[in-house]
């Protein structure tokens, strides 16, 4: 990994002219997970999705993760509209372009659920993670088998057999790598990476805690240790996350209890971390990870939370603490320079996943795999498809 905060540059998107030519225009029915309302059971239903028009390509899926932001959608801490494709990040390989695409059919790709327009004033001003055009949490686009209007998680929807999607909502990669890993890229990997690296800044020597060890939370503890910080705290209510949290590069587990603070600072010679991180997205774990951190300390939100649930901070506490509390939105990154060096890394062994994917599963199972999630057990589940 490079210093905090500058990525290499990935491999440039092709720009040649695409021999294979524009897509063929037909509408293709694939398989997909649906909800068909908040807190309706999910169901593996066969959806149809139009042909790549002008700038877009198809992508054939070969593994997709299972994000708790999908999770919030179903479960309803997220507005969304139904039916809905469930899935947002995922890798797969270019089977069809539309006309005049540069890229080409056989390219591996991850997808990226935040394209930039490159045009607006945060994108020209180096901020493309708070463009003007952030895609809406969810994107009428196709229809399901009977006949209804169709809408994608994030634009993607990417649990499914396939996707059509804008160009810019794939990121080329290196052939080869293991699609339950790359899979991660597009979201959990690099919102992780991106907090510790481009957002907190963590330095050599500090100190870290990370509460919510779900994938994002590991991925955070990942780069915490990769940016030579020397006390890694991971911090989750279920005690079965500790081998976990390890695994992924924690010096120490912790649960959350009313010790919490009393613990840290037992660790931190009675000061508190420099660095606090809330990978989970409510105000009671936000408040936490504010009492963690010592005074003059960061604290970096990165769990997406309900606009309702309003976090509540004594203005005296604010101004005597000096502490900062900020947000990481897709870890303050550049997903088409950064995804492909953190690929980079993954092909060359630099960056170990393989303690952020707690199992893979088929599209059939990918329900049990949001049931999993949902009761807190293990870290990433990841389905697959061939």
């Amino acid at each position: 990994m490079s210093a905090p905060g500058s990525f290499p540059a990935g491999p440039p998107r092709p720009a040649a002219p695409n021999p294979a030519g524009p897509g063929g225009g037909e509408p293709v029915t694939v398989r997909a997970l649906v909800a068909r309302g908040a807190g309706a059971e999910l169901r593996i239903e066969r959806i149809r999705l139009s042909a790549p028009g002008p700038g877009e390509v198809r992508v054939t899926i070969r593994a997709a993760g299972v994000c708790h932001s999908d999770l919030s959608m179903v479960n309803g801490t997220i507005a969304a509209r139904f039916p809905l494709v469930l899935g947002h990040e995922a890798t797969g390989v270019i089977a069809e372009v539309g006309p005049g695409s540069a890229l080409r059919v056989g390219t591996p790709v991850v997808l990226n659920w935040a394209p930039a327009c490159r045009a607006c004033w945060w994108c020209r001003n180096g901020e493309p993670w708070l463009c003007a055009d952030t895609t809406a949490p969810t994107v009428p686009r196709g229809e399901t088998d009977d006949g209804l209007p169709l809408h994608l998680t994030l634009g993607l929807g990417a649990l499914a057999e396939a996707v059509v999607v804008p160009e810019n909502a794939v990121i080329p990669i290196p052939a080869g790598l293991p699609p339950e890993r790359a899979a991660l890229l597009g979201c959990a990997v690099l919102t992780g990476v991106g907090a510790v690296h481009n957002t907190a800044r963590v330095a050599s020597g500090d100190s870290v805690a990370v509460i919510g060890l779900g994938g994002v939370g590991l991925a955070v503890l990942t780069a915490a240790r990769r940016a030579g910080a020397t006390t890694i705290l991971a911090v989750d209510v279920a005690e079965a996350k500790r081998d976990l949290a390890l695994a992924a590069g924690a010096t120490d587990f912790l649960l959350s209890d009313d010790r919490l603070s009393k613990e840290v600072r037992a660790r931190t010679e009675g000061r508190g971390v420099d660095h606090a991180f809330e990978c989970v997205g409510r105000a009671a774990t936000i408040r936490a990870a504010w009492r963690l951190t010592r005074r003059g300390g960061v604290v970096t939100v990165v769990g997406m939370g309900a606009k309702d649930d309003m976090v509540s901070l004594g203005a005296l506490d604010i101004f005597h603490s000096a502490r900062t509390l900020r947000s990481s939105v897709y870890g303050s990154s550049d997903p088409d320079r950064e995804v492909p060096a953190l690929a980079a890394e993954l092909a060359d062994g630099a960056l170990d996943l393989r303690a952020l994917v707690s199992g893979t599963v088929s599209l059939d199972d990918a329900p049990t795999a949001f049931a999993r999630l949902a009761r807190g057990e293990g870290a990433r589940w990841v389905v697959t498809l061939d």
